[in-house]
């Protein structure tokens, strides 16, 4: 295989912390990173949507990872950023923001450095990771943005964001 080829096989990902995991996401699902702003509460969205922000005259709810994986909610702090991120569902495309500590780097890992989900220890369902990324001594959780939220969880999210508008206007 040529050095080309090899390159190409890379995948690169956006880590980001939340509490002390470090989570990644396919660099081509990640659309943005924004500093933390005031978030808006939605009553009656899921308990893991922290609230929705105004983007370019779009709303987008942010979700918080920790609370998603029952642990408790996040704590803001002054890296706290959203990253900006397209998951598909069963009606297309939905913009959604995760709710990061900070943001580590964009890391490009080969093949071989990506080890199939555990079973067991990772306090994510399996079915919600790609795999763990092996970085030196450590491991990314690599997730899954299309199935870390279900069909189910994608429609309340979307109902929430009509509330949301509607509530603007």
């Amino acid at each position: 295989m040529t050095n080309g080829q090899n390159e190409a096989l890379k995948r690169q990902f956006l880590t980001f912390v939340v509490g002390d995991e470090e989570y990644g996401v396919g660099i081509t699902q990640a659309k943005e990173i924004i500093e933390y702003d005031t978030l808006t509460a939605v009553p009656g969205a899921p308990v893991f949507i922290r609230g929705v922000i105004n983007l370019r005259g779009h709303v987008v709810p942010v979700v918080d990872l920790a609370v998603k994986f029952g642990r408790p909610a996040s704590t803001l702090g002054r890296r706290s950023c959203v990253v900006v991120v397209e998951v598909q569902g069963e009606e297309g495309g939905t913009v959604m923001g995760i709710l990061a500590d900070r943001v580590s780097l964009v890391a490009e890992l080969p093949p071989d450095a990506i080890e199939p989900a555990p079973t067991f220890g990772t306090g994510v369902r399996t079915d919600w990771l790609l795999g763990l990324g092996r970085m030196d001594k450590r491991f990314i959780l690599l997730l899954d943005t299309d199935r870390v939220l279900s069909a189910r969880e994608v429609l309340e999210v979307q109902a929430a964001e009509a509330t949301a508008a509607s509530a603007a206007v």
